[in-house]
């Protein structure tokens, strides 16, 4: 891609025009549609899927890449987290189909979102699929893949920036920490305990545990990791709607962190982190940073 712009008196400041009009255009934020043609030949061009990480919630966290094909699609299938601000920004010719699940509600099931996938991309469009964090942690984008792929469509996939290391990462935790622990375990725990049970066994003692989707079985969850051998005295934080302006954090213990997510109201969609990593954040607190 190549862009001139005259010179002038002003050499230094042409130049920066220039750069600052290749990174818009690089980031999606600058019009970078499509060359289109007529209806007939826009029916016979290949359609493709692309799978895109939208990051943790912050608009600017999804990935240049990313940011791009959103600008440049033609059908934009997207969840309800991630970056979704950016929809407002979309030109007025793109397609939005909504497909966002929230607990216990699923609108749209995951076949219907796969035929979806498929049928838009068959009409010969560019078809994003705006997915919150990655969409191979714990996003089914291995699924839309294959179903894609079973049907004839080339699919693209974009990484995004994952919720289980990121949110806590806003809230001052890192997941690891020399001289803390060199490691972590990241489970869905939204079925219960077995799967964070199981994750917990393969790891090392003093592995960090990060559960995605874990708020509604907290309960069972941290009675479950007691019985196993977690002392009841761990570190809990429980971060809410991260990366966003409603982004809250809730420390307790894993004894506690039942009952103090319930008195705090603590609400999905939240990142539980476990572990002696979480005093870290109390130690920035306790040095005076403000911005947790």
């Amino acid at each position: 891609m190549q862009v001139a712009v005259p010179g002038g008196a002003a050499p230094r400041r042409s130049t920066a025009l220039r750069d600052a009009i290749l990174i818009g255009m690089e980031t999606g934020q600058l019009p970078v549609d499509r060359v289109r043609g007529t209806a007939a030949a826009t029916a016979e061009r290949p359609g493709r899927v692309a799978l895109v990480g939208g990051g943790p919630g912050a608009d600017d966290l999804i990935t240049v890449r990313g940011r791009r094909l959103l600008a440049q699609a033609d059908v934009v299938v997207t969840d309800r987290l991630g970056a979704t601000g950016l929809l407002a920004h979309l030109p007025e010719r793109t397609k939005v189909i909504d497909v966002g699940k929230t607990p216990g509600h699923h609108p749209v099931p995951q076949f219907e979102i796969n035929e979806i996938l498929v049928r838009e991309a068959k009409e010969g469009q560019l078809v994003v699929r705006l997915k919150g964090g990655d969409p191979f942690v714990l996003g089914r984008g291995g699924e839309e893949m294959l179903h894609c792929a079973a049907h004839g469509i080339p699919v693209e996939v974009v990484p995004g920036v994952t919720s289980a290391v990121s949110v806590p990462a806003a809230a001052g935790i890192p997941v690891t920490q020399r001289g803390v622990t060199a490691s972590f375990v990241m489970a869905s725990a939204h079925d219960g305990p077995e799967h964070v049970l199981a994750a917990a066994r393969s790891a090392a003692p003093d592995a960090t545990l990060v559960l995605l989707m874990g708020v509604s079985r907290l309960a069972e969850t941290a009675a479950g990791l007691i019985a196993a051998g977690r002392a009841p005295h761990t570190p809990v934080a429980l971060i809410e709607s991260g990366w966003t302006p409603a982004q809250r954090t809730t420390t307790t213990t894993l004894e506690r962190a039942a009952a103090d997510a319930t008195a705090a109201g603590v609400r999905s969609p939240a990142v539980i982190v476990i572990g002696d990593v979480v005093a870290v954040r109390d130690e920035l607190l306790a040095l005076g940073a403000t911005n947790l």
